[in-house]
């Protein structure tokens, strides 16, 4: 039997951009989902659209915190990574309703590493956050930095994640790669980042909020670039005795939001209405990713600039909405 690919969150903006590469290279991947409706479910059905026209993907509608289930909808294949991208995102909804991350990311990620364990996968890769940096003074976060001290709960739920992975890491020699994403953005995106609210908003002549006055500075991250870090990740080996690693993944060049705004005006042809308000709890300034780790690899030394990234993804909401 061939071995198949697992994608977790597969309806989702990750998930599905990976599912597709792997796709379009002839892969055969199992992806899961649970459809969810922490953001509008339309847009996860078109990118499952999109993906259920290749032969070689197989869609299992699953909540993961059912770990009973998953473990019989899985028995009888034969798995060789594992792409753990499933979550409960949004530093804002961790605010209102701290427990869906409790139960998504938390034990949801427990039941995939039992399954690893179960299934003996190979190779799991995890994805997490830039948010578990927290407050920093560095000017570039490494993977090395203390992630101690988060600011809200969706980031210490991704630490916790991490975390649970180390261990089974360390006692079953897992072998786990954990992807620290900054802010990804990019067509088929998720309507609750700032890219798509900022966009909708113009068009529809509505005020857009900008938290701490527009004062932010983002390392905004095209999802092409984390796709290629991805599959990059994937294939990489692991040093000898080596079980358990960490990579950032960001574009590594620090945007203005203010500047971000004025790119997405002039590809609109449109001015914003602002609404100014102050920092939003658990939010952090500015954060700024060292990818030096990646940068030895000249799959993801070349990544696309924002202003490139901004008119790819109003070019794709204009055709799609």
């Amino acid at each position: 039997m061939k071995k198949k690919q697992i994608i977790t969150g597969v309806a989702g903006f990750v998930g599905f951009s990976f599912c597709k590469k792997l796709l379009d290279k002839n892969k055969q991947v199992i992806g899961i989902d649970n459809l969810n409706d922490y953001y509008d479910v339309k847009i996860k059905k078109s990118r499952l659209k999109i993906l259920k026209k290749n032969k070689n993907f197989i869609f299992l509608h699953i909540d993961l915190r059912k770990k009973e289930i998953l473990e019989r909808k899985l028995r009888n294949y034969n798995i060789q990574s594992l792409f753990h991208f499933a979550a409960q995102a949004g530093v804002r909804h961790s605010l209102l309703k701290p427990i869906d991350y409790v139960e998504n990311n938390i034990c949801a990620t427990f039941n995939i590493l039992e399954i690893c364990r179960i299934k003996n996968i190979k190779h799991l890769i995890l994805a997490s956050t830039s948010s578990v940096y927290g407050f920093t003074k560095k000017k570039r976060v490494n993977e090395t930095l203390s992630t101690d001290k988060p600011l809200q709960f969706y980031a210490a739920s991704k630490k916790s994640c991490e975390l649970m992975a180390h261990s089974y890491s360390n006692i079953y020699k897992m072998k786990v790669s954990v992807l620290r994403f900054f802010t990804l953005y990019g067509p088929l995106g998720r309507p609750d980042m700032a890219l798509f609210k900022f966009t909708k908003g113009i068009l529809e002549k509505k005020k857009i909020s900008l938290f701490n006055y527009g004062d932010h500075k983002r390392d905004f991250t095209y999802i092409d670039d984390a796709v290629n870090a991805i599959e990059l990740v994937e294939k990489l080996k692991f040093k000898k005795k080596e079980f358990y690693r960490i990579f950032n993944v960001g574009n590594g060049r620090s945007v203005h939001l203010k500047k971000y705004l004025k790119e997405i005006e002039k590809n609109l042809k449109r001015k914003a209405k602002i609404k100014y308000l102050p920092m939003q709890k658990g939010d952090v300034k500015n954060i700024l990713s060292d990818n030096t780790k990646l940068n030895r690899y000249k799959e993801f030394r070349k990544r696309t600039h924002y202003k490139i990234g901004v008119k790819k993804f109003i070019d794709w909401y204009r055709d799609y909405y």
